[in-house]
């Protein structure tokens, strides 16, 4: 017993001892440059963190859940029974599958209880599709390296309830890769820019609706400047 109490008391020293170390702007350039990010210590707070696409997150600010893009399925089993069974009772149970997300996953990232999933060999315990179009609130932003302190970084955004709402039995989500949670459309932000794949398919979309008069030239032309710097990488 003593042993198991020594365990996780050092397990808990090494989580809560994590560098607080605090930036102020993180951008995805720097995560990629080693001479940057070879100095960043994991668990270091960020209060804004600007995207490969230039989009801006910040401490504090409002998102919203959108859909989730894994293939993976939660399913629960429910069962009950109506009337005594040996008597001609009705013995029910019924499933019911959710899909869950890629990059969201309920609870804070190396929680507790995230902990003892680890040591059970269970997977992380993913949020599902019960979440979407949730607006939920950045409560901390977070850097870790992607292995040893000459790997590159990756930022987790921890998301907190809104108006006293929890996550079921969970105070807190966790976003495990900003970069692709936004990327995959499962974080959604209020002023989120286009990128350039995007700027490109509406161009073709608005040269189909030209070529069939749906929409004018001058239009077309005006849409075309407008996209021009997103397509052009500007």
């Amino acid at each position: 017993m003593k042993k198991t109490i020594t365990f996780f008391t050092i397990l808990i020293l090494i989580i809560t001892t994590q560098a607080q170390e605090q930036i102020n702007l993180l951008t995805y350039d720097n995560t990629q440059d080693i001479n940057f990010f070879n100095s960043v210590k994991n668990g270091t707070q960020i209060k804004e963190y600007i995207t490969n696409n230039k989009n801006s997150v910040k401490v504090g600010d409002t998102l919203i859940l959108g859909a989730p893009t894994s293939q993976e399925m939660n399913t629960r089993t429910y069962s009950g029974s109506y009337g005594n069974i040996a008597r001609g009772g009705i013995a029910q149970s019924r499933s019911t599958s959710k899909k869950t997300y890629e990059f969201i996953q309920l609870g804070r990232p190396a929680g507790f209880g995230s902990i003892m999933s680890a040591m059970n060999g269970d997977a992380q315990n993913m949020a599902d599709n019960s979440l979407k179009n949730t607006k939920v609130v950045v409560n901390e932003i977070k850097t870790y390296h992607r292995g040893s302190k000459n790997k590159p970084l990756y930022v987790v955004m921890i998301l907190g309830e809104i108006n006293g709402r929890a996550f079921g039995i969970n105070k807190f989500l966790s976003v495990m890769d900003t970069e692709l949670g936004i990327e995959s459309g499962e974080i959604l932000l209020k002023n989120r820019k286009m990128t350039r794949d995007e700027a490109i398919a509406k161009l073709k979309e608005a040269k189909e609706l030209l070529e069939i008069d749906i929409m004018s030239k001058e239009e077309f032309e005006e849409l075309k400047k407008e996209l021009a710097p997103i397509v052009n990488g500007q």
